[in-house]
């Protein structure tokens, strides 16, 4: 027992270890993916002053036909994005210096300007059933869920024609994958580390989409039939043989109860005679019954002598 709890409480801080060493290595990656994310938005940003002179005059255009067609133009310049959405403006097929706008008012030019909106909100998918091939080659089908949200609504614009599809097909090959590197006995028991694999994984691969990945976790391991019947008859094997080993501890200690009483009982002679009329009265109370037992010799060896 004493061993065993050592081995759990190793494997207890072995598992610990991991966890900060992950977490180490994932806050290192961050503060490199937030520069280089940062270093590409501004970029992109920084693209509106290269319109040239013929983009210029067509700004200025729009301008004086803005300002003509007032007030009718300006019920199209007014925009609204709500507090959970970001604004990405076009300026003749350039993103406009500044990045996102929102939330609440921004002004746009009819002519020349088009924007998209982007939710900043955490959105949540399930990761269909996978076919997945373990590392001692069992067949098994595992789903699970992920959590992210737009981080830098630029760049999920801007260098990705769809991220939300993109992310839930990386999701699938990225629990391929990792679960393929794994036994069907630490998929089983280590579904916290895969998890965390999982969502370091996307996290650097969404990276350069401007998404960030804020948690994955396992749903459910479907194991084929066949092998949850020999699963079921080795767990059922172990009970019983521990319920064996614990009947034959049980009988060695009655035993020697039984030994122990029999040594006190061997003491006193009329004693043997009290333990058995007790049985005797333990037995006939249970139901009603005619018991003929034999008279000691030694209770009619006194009558004898008077």
């Amino acid at each position: 027992m004493e061993d065993g709890r050592e081995t759990a409480a190793m494997r207890e801080q072995k598992r610990k270890d991991r966890q900060i060493g992950c977490s180490l290595l994932q806050l290192h990656f961050s503060i490199d993916r937030q520069s280089h994310t940062i270093d590409d938005t501004q970029a992109l940003e920084n693209t509106d002053s290269d319109i040239g002179l013929c983009g210029w005059i067509l700004v200025l255009f729009s301008i004086l036909l803005t300002l003509l067609t007032l007030p009718l133009s300006i019920w199209m310049c007014i925009k609204i994005v709500k507090e959970y959405e970001r604004a990405i403006i076009f300026r003749l097929g350039r993103i406009l210096r500044g990045g996102a706008k929102g939330p609440g008012l921004f002004f746009i030019l009819p002519c020349t300007d088009s924007f998209i909106n982007v939710d900043m909100r955490t959105i949540t998918f399930d990761i269909p059933p996978q076919e997945v091939l373990t590392k001692d080659s069992v067949t098994v089908s595992v789903d699970g869920v992920v959590y992210y949200r737009v981080q830098n609504a630029t760049l999920a614009v801007a260098n990705i024609t769809n991220a939300d599809a993109a992310t839930r097909l990386l999701a699938q090959t990225t629990l391929r994958n990792v679960l393929g590197t794994k036994n069907l006995a630490e998929i089983l028991s280590d579904r916290e580390e895969i998890a965390h694999s999982m969502q370091s994984t996307l996290d650097d691969a969404t990276d350069d989409w401007g998404i960030k990945v804020e948690r994955v976790e396992i749903k459910d391991v479907k194991l084929p039939l066949q092998l949850q019947r020999a699963m079921a008859a080795e767990a059922e094997a172990t009970r019983e043989a521990r319920a064996k080993v614990i009947a034959a501890e049980g009988e060695m200690n009655a035993s020697r109860a039984l030994k122990e009483a029999s040594l006190v009982i061997a003491e006193s002679p009329s004693a043997l005679q009290l333990r058995y009329l007790q049985t005797l009265n333990t037995i006939a109370a249970e139901k009603n019954s005619t018991i003929i037992f034999p008279l000691p010799i030694d209770m009619m060896q006194s009558f004898m002598k008077h």
